[in-house]
């Protein structure tokens, strides 16, 4: 960590430290000047957020509304240390603390996640398509920084995020209803939405909690396309879902909390901005110049996703006398089609094919071929545990966790006329590669995984002032893939074969807490988590060139990524608790690190292991100076980069694996900042005025974006240009680092106990960020960016009753 930013850090800390917790992760609506008393269940009981001994940040729903985040991706930009990289929506990936081997795309449906999502305490992450949830109704959101591995197991060797939703109240009849409309500066289009709940009691001892909601997206990217006219706002979607929760508690010692909960979410695009592409481009002279602008795309297909969730769950909680036992059982049923326009790709192959001969020609070139992704996940989880109540000189956990995952996935690339193209080109048709009639690519991809674990965690406190907890979890898991690829475009032409992969291991942690008084925490920290491994899919042979095969052909699996995390913190309270700082320092030792590398020609991903280390500081400061005001200051400085370096036959660094290269997908610094001021109109009735303002610095999308000639297609060394459509250029450049980028949203209005209404502004000064770096056949088909909303104004209506 450079001086600078050391520096930086400590004079930001002392700044707000004078009068601060969480940012958002913490900005209490407290009574008078006291901050409020949040409690988490980050180790699986209910503890105050201070008094977790790691760290840990949490915010509820009225904080999340205040700030203006209406998603998980603009959330995110408010908690310290956490960052998502926005594929569109239902398309999140998530990272904390800068562990990130890049994005997962599409075609990668074995790589897990590094951070574990749960619904409460049912998990719903894939690493490929996070759910991308609906806010309302939220007890709260937790982040917990970190490896989980011994309470949360596989898939949070970075940490592990929590929507935690509101549970049915016994004997209290409530409910709330708020409606939303919003529209963006650059769109025509309106997006809003209509949520509500309702509370209910069913005698003593029984209560139903339902929630519903329907949300419209705005679309604000247009598609451009040669000779055809403008379609507007191609990326609108729409949400629709709901939840219902019944909680049976027929006495103090037994709680019994089954739930449905499902989500329908459609969308007729992605937020893409293209920047080339090459079957639309304003560098030709043999047809329509076409230039996309700043938010603009080129397609000739509909794209789009439509993502149909279940989930059912059941969590029961026995009281026996000074322990209490809890099984949560989880079903979750998963379907996911996920549409692209692959024209651009398919006609590439078509150009390489056909090489100079002039028998392909430029209506060839441009045959619609959509591709289409299609998953269907089934997953079954169960968990027992048995914990003592709390209390005493020492408390303690022990559990038992099994999962079976079901996933059926695979891709199609139908396209009309190619078989008569593949004739001209005195090629075998789709049938000779046991694809169905003009389809060049084909797969199927189903497979079966079983996770087994046990774990516990018990904590002693010697005195009022020291404390120390130790964690252990085993694990063992085991993955069979059918792998089935066919077409023309893959491997060989026709691939059918298993594949397997198993591990086991042990994830410790250890913390020693010291509480110097009742208002000050300090802890170390060690702790292990791990990603499980995965098996490879075969390289599309026949797209690959010589170098290309040799570099990354021969890796049928990959190992399990295993994060060992050295962590510092402290945690105070100030000014007679109207002020709070938290504050850690890190380091993490990461082994085999799961590198997403784009093969090149080949136009296929796989995944190669490397060694990397992530060091940094978090500081999360919240102060309530008077009734009125409230400000929170959150900033992360992580330096996240390869410690060994992985290279070719030639000498060079295969997939960006060089010694001192950064992780992808999170930047070097982070931070965010809110500031609200309450005041009373009347006595029944308050206005408030929310600012909120997020940093979030430069990154790379693939560890190998870092590495030239990255940025130049058509230079020496960099993948070859296409010749299509009478170019009047031999190359292009473009910028590979995601630069940094600022976003400030408004909030403001007026409330009552019953009521609340308010109008936003979102994205003030409309800021266009760059948000991930799109890729097709190695930049040489398409080069584009994933971005975010232009400047939105809106209103919201919320009614309490």
């Amino acid at each position: 960590m450079s001086k600078q930013n050391v520096l930086m850090l400590t004079a930001v800390a002392c700044a707000v430290g004078m009068a601060t917790t969480s940012g958002i992760a913490a900005a209490a609506e407290a009574n008078d000047e006291i901050l409020e008393l949040i409690i988490v269940t980050a180790q699986k009981r209910a503890t105050a957020l201070q008094d977790v001994p790691f760290s840990v940040a949490a915010a509820s729903e009225t904080q999340i509304r205040n700030s203006g985040a209406s998603n998980m991706i603009e959330l995110s930009r408010n908690f310290a240390g956490l960052t998502m990289t926005d594929l569109g929506p239902g398309q999140s990936q998530v990272a904390i603390r800068g562990i990130s081997a890049g994005q997962v795309v599409r075609d990668q449906p074995g790589v897990k996640e590094s951070v574990g999502v749960y619904l409460d305490e049912s998990p719903i992450s894939v690493a490929l398509f996070t759910p991308d949830l609906n806010l309302f109704d939220l007890e709260r959101f937790e982040v917990l920084r970190g490896p989980q591995g011994t309470l949360f197991g596989a898939g949070s060797s970075a940490g592990t995020v929590r929507y935690i939703t509101q549970q049915p109240k016994l004997q209290k009849l409530e409910g709330a209803a708020e409606a939303s409309a919003y529209s963006g500066s650059d769109t025509d289009d309106w997006g809003g939405g209509i949520k509500g709940m309702l509370n209910a009691p069913l005698g003593d001892t029984v209560a139903v909690r339902l929630v519903g909601y329907y949300d419209e997206q705005p679309g604000f990217i247009d598609s451009y396309y040669p000779g055809r006219a403008v379609r507007k706002d191609v990326n609108s979607g729409e949400k629709t879902g709901g939840r219902v929760t019944v909680l049976i508690q027929p006495n103090e010692s037994i709680s019994i909390t089954p739930r449905l909960v499902y989500q329908k979410l459609k969308t007729d695009g992605y937020p893409r901005v293209d920047f080339y592409n090459v079957l639309g481009n304003p560098y030709t002279t043999d047809q329509p110049p076409v230039n996309p602008g700043e938010r603009g795309q080129v397609t000739q297909l509909r794209e789009g996703l439509d993502d149909e969730l279940k989930l059912a769950d059941l969590k029961m909680e026995f009281g026996l006398g000074g322990v209490t036992l809890t099984s949560v059982s989880s079903y979750t049923d998963r379907d996911l089609t996920v549409l692209r326009d692959a024209s651009q790709l398919t006609g590439s192959v078509t150009l390489s094919l056909s090489g100079t001969s002039g028998i392909a020609t430029p209506a060839d070139v441009r045959l619609n071929s959509p591709l289409y992704d299609r998953t269907s996940l089934k997953a079954f989880s169960q968990e027992v545990r048995l914990a003592s109540d709390g209390g005493g000189t020492f408390e303690w956990l022990v559990g038992a966790f099994y999962q079976d995952i079901d996933r059926d996935y695979g891709q199609d690339l139908p396209t009309p006329g190619y078989d008569a193209l593949l004739v001209r080109l005195g090629l075998p048709t789709s049938a000779a590669f046991n694809a169905p009639p003009d389809t060049p690519y084909y797969s199927k991809v189903p497979y079966s995984f079983r996770q087994y674990a046990a774990f516990g965690e018990g904590t002693v406190h010697f005195n009022d002032r020291w404390s120390m907890t130790g964690g252990l979890r085993y694990y063992d898991f085991k993955e069979d893939r059918r792998l089935t690829f066919a077409g023309v475009f893959a491997d060989m032409g026709y691939t059918n074969q298993p594949g397997s992969t198993d591990s086991d291991g042990f994830s410790p942690r250890v913390i020693v807490a010291f509480e110097p008084n009742d208002d000050v925490m300090l802890t170390a920290q060690v702790a292990r988590g791990f990603r499980l491994g995965g098996i490879n899919d075969p390289l599309n042979v026949t797209l690959c060139s010589a170098n290309d095969l040799v570099t990354y052909g021969g890796q049928p699996t990959f190992q399990d990524e295993k994060v060992l995390n050295y962590e510092l913190g402290a945690k105070t309270l100030l000014a007679d608790r109207k002020v709070t700082l938290n504050a850690s320092l890190f380091y993490s030792d990461i082994s085999d690190l799961q590198v997403i590398a784009d093969a090149g020609s080949c136009s296929s991903r796989i995944v190669l292991n490397a060694d990397a280390q992530a060091k940094g500081a978090e500081v999360e400061l919240f102060a309530r100076p008077s009734e009125h005001w409230d400000f929170g200051v959150s900033a992360t400085y992580v330096q996240a980069e390869i410690t060994k370096s992985r290279f070719d036959s030639g000498g060079t660094p295969i997939a960006g694996i060089r010694d001192g290269n950064r992780l992808p997908t999170s930047p070097e610094f982070q931070a965010a900042a809110t500031a609200t001021y309450n005041w009373s109109f009347t006595p029944a009735m308050d206005g408030f005025v929310n600012l909120t303002y997020q940093h979030v610095g430069s990154s790379y999308t693939q560890l190998a974006d870092q590495e030239p000639p990255t940025g130049c297609v058509g230079c020496a060394g960099a993948p070859g240009f296409f010749a299509f459509g009478a170019p009047t250029i031999t190359q292009f450049t473009f910028q590979p680092e995601l630069p940094s980028y600022d976003i400030g949203n408004l909030r403001f209005g007026v409330k009552t106990g019953a009521w609340e209404a308010a109008a936003f502004v979102n994205n003030l000064w409309d800021e266009r960020a760059l948000l991930s770096l799109d890729r097709e056949r190695g930049f040489r088909a398409r080069v584009g960016y994933l971005t975010n909303m232009p400047r939105t104004y809106g209103m919201s209506l919320r009614m309490n009753f």
